[in-house]
């Protein structure tokens, strides 16, 4: 019983850890050659990040290059602000592997 438990905590833990995917023009053009995107938590590592892919979508995960986007600074009705730093994560598929992200978008 206690090993059901582990293994939900571990489920929900990877959960979190892939946010939503990044759908741009620029990521689509990498899917071609087996690389994915995705939002991330700003402390994420990458062994976290290929271990939750793999469980999540039971793909081969080779590398995982992270970059953190700092928030531009916007003004509404004349008060700045900062949108919030989000972390990005691309993941690159072993050969064969793939993930539809579009669908259902």
């Amino acid at each position: 019983m206690s090993k059901k438990k582990e293994e939900m905590k571990i489920a929900g833990k990877h959960y979190e850890m892939i946010r939503k995917p990044i759908i741009t023009e620029k990521s689509m053009k990498g899917s071609e050659f087996g690389h994915v995107t995705f939002q991330v938590p700003l402390d994420a590592n990458k062994t976290e990040i290929k271990e939750a892919v793999e469980a999540l979508f039971k793909v081969t995960v080779l590398s995982v290059n992270t970059v953190v986007v700092k928030g531009k600074v916007k003004s509404f009705r004349g008060v700045q602000g900062k949108r919030s730093d989000y972390k990005k994560a691309i993941v690159k598929l072993a050969e064969g592997n793939s993930i539809d992200i579009t669908v259902g978008v």
